[in-house]
């Protein structure tokens, strides 16, 4: 009995120690576990700078044109070098921008004054001048319809780019020739504000002239070196068209060819309210026609109404051509004309001279 009870009492005892320790233990924290010294992250390697890319020259687009002649001309870039071949070419190079292109020009291509002050390759009359044209070293040389076809030939043989431009019948013709030649140069805005502002004072003579019913007979005379036969211009030509839009006729549409010489007899049938002297400047004079013989029968003559008339405005198929066209319409209705407000350039350049009459 009493060996029970102290084995009782020992395992009681052994209990209580075991419980006092599980105690302890559960009541003390756990020490938490040293932290490794903190460290800034490495900084990372810089990469090296990126080279900005330079882009590619562009590689000009080809200029590729059809010329009057049916010959597809291609250039790899505007021309730097150009020789003018017809003054109607350099007037209209000029009058687009491209003036400082030309480096030469025909002997007869003398405006605007800038033209005049280039050295002149001659005149392709009666010879082309292709020495002379050569030695300017062109990259391109554009010629007109008085440039005849072996003579293109002959620069193209000589490995000349030659570009042949038609003359125009109308304005819209003068329009795409522009056109033709600022694509050709580089200069096409250029040439765009100048066709409008061309349009613009063509558009001014057609509404002024709009409510005009009478029509005067008009005798444009181009050389008189036979008097009693002179040159004139036939129909479907520029000189005759733009006649038309003056509101006038031209006695040389009974013509059958575009130039042609016209008689005496033919002239005073048809009786011309109007004679225009475009070879004034070779010393023809209202005067001096007055004294042809016949002539004094005609309405034209009897009634004061010969006019010099400066060539170069209708003969010249450049820019200037709407110049002429103002001029036509002032001579043949100088009363729509001077009793209305006009637009500054026809004020400044026709009326007072023709208006004063």
């Amino acid at each position: 009995m009493y060996r029970k009870v102290s084995f009782l009492m020992l395992l009681a005892a052994a209990a209580a120690v075991l419980l006092a320790a599980c105690g302890q233990a559960a009541s003390t924290p756990t020490a938490a576990p040293t932290a490794a010294p903190t460290q800034a992250p490495p900084s990372p390697t810089p990469l090296p700078p990126t080279a900005t890319p330079i882009p590619p020259t562009p590689t000009p687009t080809p200029i590729v044109l059809k010329d009057g002649l049916g010959n597809t001309i291609t250039l790899k870039a505007p021309p730097k070098r150009i020789v003018s071949l017809a003054p109607s070419i350099t007037e209209s190079l000029f009058a687009i921008g491209a003036g400082a292109q030309v480096v030469a020009r025909d002997d007869n291509s003398k405006y605007p004054p800038e033209a005049a002050k280039l050295p002149s390759v001659g005149s392709t009359w009666n010879k082309l001048p292709l020495e002379a044209i050569l030695a300017q070293k062109p990259d391109l040389v554009i010629v007109a319809a008085i440039t005849p076809k072996d003579q293109v030939k002959q620069m193209q043989d000589a490995g000349l780019t030659v570009f042949w431009q038609a003359n125009p019948k109308d304005f819209n013709g003068l329009y795409q020739n522009l056109r033709d030649l600022a694509k050709l140069t580089g200069h096409e805005k250029e040439a765009e504000k100048l066709i409008a502002q061309l349009q613009e004072r063509v558009k001014t003579v057609e509404d002024s002239l709009k409510d005009v019913k009478e029509e005067p007979l008009v005798f444009y005379e181009l050389d008189a070196t036979d008097p009693a036969n002179p040159w004139t211009t036939g129909p479907n030509t520029f000189i005759s068209n733009t006649i038309k839009m003056a509101k006038g006729r031209n006695v040389g549409d009974v013509l059958k060819k575009p130039w042609a010489q016209i008689s005496t007899e033919e002239l005073v049938k048809q009786n011309p309210d109007i004679i225009l002297l475009a070879d004034a400047p070779y010393g023809v004079t209202p005067e001096s026609v007055a004294k042809r013989p016949g002539w004094d029968a005609i309405k034209a003559v009897k009634e004061g109404k010969v006019y010099p008339f400066d060539p170069k405005l209708l003969s010249v198929p450049g820019p200037r051509l709407v110049d002429g066209l103002e001029t036509l319409a002032v001579m043949l209705h100088p009363d729509v004309f001077c009793a209305k407000g006009l637009t500054k350039h026809l004020e400044q350049n026709l009326v007072g001279a023709v208006c004063k009459r």
